[in-house]
């Protein structure tokens, strides 16, 4: 696929997927990035910015006939990549209509939330997809726990299934730069949680399990806000008292310094097709504990460190955040160390497992093996 454009269709410019374009481009393959707008208004208020690109081509596509031109003016032999198989506004259109121009696709699956009859009706549906467009697509690259299995009980071949993820932009040093032996002289373990105050991100069950672990020298940061914060309060003032910290919402270069100051990240979803803070926490060096409804929870499993409970168990959760805690502080070593193999979730890792899952498509080469199980980590487990 040497000379093969390669064409991303997403709504926004994601940061779940720019550095993914941007890095191929790096690596000398000519790359069109494709969006309905640069970024939504939902993102905007969330203090997302639209991020770059590099050399990839922006293309704006704000109508669906605009959609349409742009698709039938794409080499023959381009490959689109798409995000997702069905909804996703006029996206799902395109790919319809480059089935009938017989052109190649590939599809971005994250981890579906299959609960309920809601449930039932999905994965109906996607059967019902693969079997009708399962012979136009060439591959799946399936991004989360779980989520490569699901795809293929649904009907999708397992040759054609690949694991994948979101791959970030690897953070900067700056936290390297940080005095993190002080900060360790400070017992006190820090758990963060960075989101949004919403029923299915679950704060609730988070204060919960904290207000029954079995030491007391633990302080929960809150970073975020939303429409149940008043809800959280008053749970939080009645169980944790002076043990949890409201910080509200901050700029993404100060949440990033403080999960490179944590001990631990939680995310306690009920469900989060991918979930990225907490690969964002992991390239800070700080480990993670997360719901087994997360998507990222391939990559908690994957760090050996932190762990994974069932979602909305809230025994397991306090389980699990009793052994971390027991574990001790992050050191300076061990973070460095984290942050290190955290790596191989960074856009430029999967810039080149992209293109050699394409390579092996085309030459019916030996399955490519994901980066974060190349890159198994290896520290004694005495060090931690």
């Amino acid at each position: 696929m040497a000379d093969n454009e390669i064409w991303f269709w997403q709504l926004i410019i994601s940061p779940h997927m720019a550095g993914l374009a941007r890095e191929l481009a790096n690596n000398g393959k000519k790359v069109v990035y494709v969006a309905k707008q640069h970024m939504s208004a939902q993102r905007a208020t969330q203090g997302w910015q639209p991020p770059s690109l590099g050399e990839a081509t922006l293309r704006l596509a704000p109508t669906l006939s605009d959609a349409f031109s742009l698709a039938e003016r794409a080499p023959p032999d381009a490959i689109h990549i798409f995000q997702g198989i069905r909804g996703n506004e006029h996206i799902s259109q395109v790919q319809q209509h480059l089935v009938k121009l017989r052109r190649r696709q590939w599809v971005v699956m994250e981890t579906v939330d299959d609960e309920g009859w809601l449930g039932t009706l999905k994965r109906l549906t996607y059967r019902y997809l693969f079997a009708r467009l399962g012979t136009q697509i060439e591959g799946v690259l399936a991004t989360g726990y779980r989520t490569r299995q699901w795809v293929i009980d649904r009907g999708m071949p397992a040759k054609k299934v690949y694991p994948f993820a979101y791959f970030l932009d690897a953070p900067d040093s700056s936290f390297q730069n940080h005095d993190h032996d002080s900060v360790a002289t400070d017992n006190t373990f820090k758990l963060l949680f960075v989101g949004q105050f919403i029923e299915r991100k679950r704060l609730d069950l988070l204060i919960t399990a904290m207000a029954s672990v079995s030491t007391q020298n633990v302080e929960l940061l809150v970073v975020g806000s939303g429409p149940l914060e008043t809800v959280f309060r008053s749970q939080a003032e009645e169980k944790l008292g002076g043990r949890l910290r409201w910080v509200g919402r901050l700029p993404m270069s100060d949440v990033h310094k403080m999960m490179g100051e944590a001990d631990c990240l939680v995310l306690p979803s009920r469900y989060d097709g991918w979930g990225a803070v907490v690969v964002e926490a992991l390239m800070a060096g700080t480990p993670a504990i997360c719901s087994d409804r997360c998507g990222s929870a391939e990559a908690v499993i994957a760090s050996k460190v932190g762990g994974v409970f069932r979602s909305g168990d809230v025994l397991e959760l306090t389980t699990l955040l009793d052994k971390t805690i027991q574990m001790g502080k992050q050191t300076a070593s061990k973070r460095r160390y984290l942050a290190d193999w955290a790596r191989c979730f960074s856009a430029s890792a999967g810039a080149v497992y992209l293109l050699e899952i394409l390579n092996r498509t085309e030459n019916a080469s030996a399955v490519p093996t994901s980066p974060w199980e190349k890159m198994q980590p290896s520290l004694p487990i005495q060090d931690y």
